[in-house]
């Protein structure tokens, strides 16, 4: 995730504030008029006063993230108001010259300003303060919400871990049950959030806040949803036969009481809180036959990996390329670990506190795969921002947001056992053969082919939300229908209106649009395959890394230096050669394991209707 609305923020607050810090009103105010002239006279003030004041706030935001007390929150909701009230002003200014003819460069900046806002707040002081008030109340109880399990104190990070490793159906669903339960209390507060941040979103001309995110992608927002439609009609056939494939592995392990054989998955059974990701299920889903392969976590735990080497290696990946290592104050100031003495928000996030050289990391980091391939992407997030450090202040941003998503999940996807040799993990001699690659394969599908509906869900139901197809009477009993409709699963228990389980998402509580990973999942497979022809690899395209290779990197990085100065076809040309997003590169890379799961699959009844 990323510490500015470039990369996943850090968090809602500075996401709310996107591009902004606290600020006064521009130059040249509303009863100015609108010319060419008067349009790059407040562009230019208004990214000289972004750029001066944001180091204020991302300092702010950091202190919160990594000392969550009274204070550091009182500090936080008063950052916010000033920041939020700001942005608004900036992008109302910016909206009056919706229809001006203005030079190229002029109007890119000035669609930037009017649509950075994630949660747009009507103008005025009040809404303002009430706005962050919420924002940071829900991110609080996210952040410090624990549960009691088996008679002690659990927190999220720990839970995580345990829904990987538990197989007790009745311990899964206690825990499932107990950490959506922290949730609940969330919804009178996000109810009223959408009120005030659709106003705001209609006071800059769009029609609610999901429209006013879809519009963010060089392109109308209509366009965009059917992009996205297209897109997810090209993946939706892997999904459907790995749903199919692990619903069976399911039935066979729990029998028909708590798997049917048919219908829904049990969504707590997948081995992670919000059934994103069924990696964990790799034991189980092994194809039959096949030899173990190997267990990264288990290399890591044997060659006395910490959070520091976990860390280091990910960097020499990157310098690998030819990209400079990373400043000494990024391991003076990142936090590595989850401290003891005090609460902190452990989700993992990147940040670029000056615009400058202040990068760092915040992960909690465990000393397993999951988060050795986190660690990956968190650095990627860094070096796109290190990058695009030499863009005017507004230009300070991926291509679009799925890009600084995807930059560090095509950076693991180099995480191939030829990597592990490369970096001392893996010994030659315990290499799979090609007859594990469909092992190889299904591991990647369970972690990356699960996610894609789920993505969907996610802002499909905050998109329904903001424009008033579902209404607050309806959060909990629309959000299950949308998961059973994209994701073909289904909650452990009776859920009704008292909850609020969307609430028990980092993303939804902090209010970090989603459709950015669905697009990166798309992306990162495009530079992927695009890397490694560039690179001239003629083996399987999943045992493909780049690891070393400084041509790559070449490109690689002339890409990054683009940040949001061009639109995002231009960037994506720069680094693959092609103008348009495409699931095909996706679709190759998992094509051996789509056969054998379709061969698998002959006979069940597939789908869950």
């Amino acid at each position: 995730m990323l510490a500015k609305p470039i990369l996943k923020m850090a968090a809602s607050w500075i996401a709310i504030a996107a591009f902004a810090a606290c600020a006064t009103t521009p130059t040249n105010g509303a009863g100015g008029a609108t010319t060419p002239d008067s349009a790059a006279a407040f562009v230019a003030a208004a990214e000289a006063e972004l750029a001066e004041r944001s180091e204020r706030e991302a300092r702010i935001a950091w202190i919160y993230n990594t000392y969550i007390n009274f204070d550091t929150e009182w500090l936080l909701q008063r950052s916010d108001a000033e920041a939020t009230e700001a942005r608004v002003r900036l992008a109302s200014e910016a909206g009056r010259y919706a229809g001006v003819e203005l030079p190229a460069d002029v109007r890119r900046k000035v669609d930037l300003l009017r649509l950075s806002l994630v949660l747009p707040a009507p103008q005025g002081a009040e809404a303002a303060a009430e706005l962050s008030r919420i924002t940071t109340a829900l991110a609080s109880r996210y952040s410090t919400g624990t549960i009691d399990y088996q008679g002690r104190e659990v927190a999220l990070d720990e839970l995580e871990t345990l829904m990987g490793t538990e197989r007790n159906p009745q311990r899964l669903q206690e825990m499932w049950t107990e950490w959506h339960a922290v949730a609940a209390p969330m919804r009178t507060d996000y109810a009223r959030m959408v009120e005030i941040a659709n106003q705001g979103a209609r006071d800059l001309g769009f029609e609610d806040v999901g429209q006013m995110w879809l519009s963010n992608y060089d392109m109308p927002a209509d366009e965009m949803e059917r992009e996205v439609e297209r897109l997810w009609g090209q993946l939706e056939p892997f999904y459907e036969e790995l749903h199919c494939y692990a619903r069976a592995r399911l039935n066979a392990q729990y029998g028909d009481a708590v798997q049917p054989e048919t219908g829904p998955i049990r969504a707590d059974l997948l081995g992670n809180m919000w059934a994103q990701d069924w990696s964990t299920l790799m034991p189980m889903m092994r194809p039959r036959g096949a030899r173990a392969t190997y267990d990264t976590t288990e290399l890591l735990t044997r060659a006395g990996y910490t959070p520091v080497t976990m860390t280091e290696t990910a960097e020499r990946f990157y310098t690998s390329l030819g990209l400079a290592e990373l400043p000494d104050t990024f391991w003076e100031r990142s936090l590595l670990e989850r401290p003891r003495d005090r609460d902190v928000v452990c989700h993992a996030s990147a940040w670029d506190l000056d615009s400058r050289e202040d990068l760092r990391v915040k992960q909690c980091i465990q000393i397993n795969a999951e988060h050795f391939q986190t660690i990956h992407h968190e650095l990627g997030h860094n070096y796109y921002q290190r990058a695009y450090m030499a863009q005017p202040y507004l230009y300070q941003n991926g291509a679009h947001d799925g890009f600084h998503e995807a930059i560090g999940d095509f950076i693991a996807l180099n995480i191939t056992p030829e990597y592990l040799v490369e970096i001392g993990l893996l010994r030659r001699n315990q290499v799979p053969a090609a007859s594990a690659d469909i092992s190889l394969l299904m591991e990647q599908a369970l972690g990356k082919i699960s996610f894609l509906p789920f993505a969907l869900t996610m802002d499909q139901w905050r998109w329904q939300v903001f424009d008033g197809r579902i209404t607050p009477d309806r959060y909990n009993a629309a959000w299950w229908e949308l998961r059973e409709r994209y994701q073909g699963i289904a909650p452990p228990n009776a859920r009704d209106e008292t909850m609020f389980d969307p609430g028990a998402k980092y993303h939804i509580a902090n209010n970090v649009p989603y459709l950015r990973y669905f697009l990166s999942y798309v992306l990162q497979f495009q530079f992927y395959e695009a890397a490694c022809q560039q690179a001239g690899w003629e083996g399987p395209l999943h045992r493909c890394t780049v690891y070393g290779n400084t041509e790559v990197g070449q490109r690689f990085n002339a890409m990054m230096e683009m940040g949001a100065s061009r639109p995002w076809p231009d960037a994506l040309e720069a680094f693959t050669g092609t103008r348009q997003m495409d699931g095909g590169a996706m679709a190759r890379y998992f094509q051996p394991l789509m056969a054998y799961m379709e061969e698998e699959n002959e006979g069940q009844e597939c789908g869950w209707d």
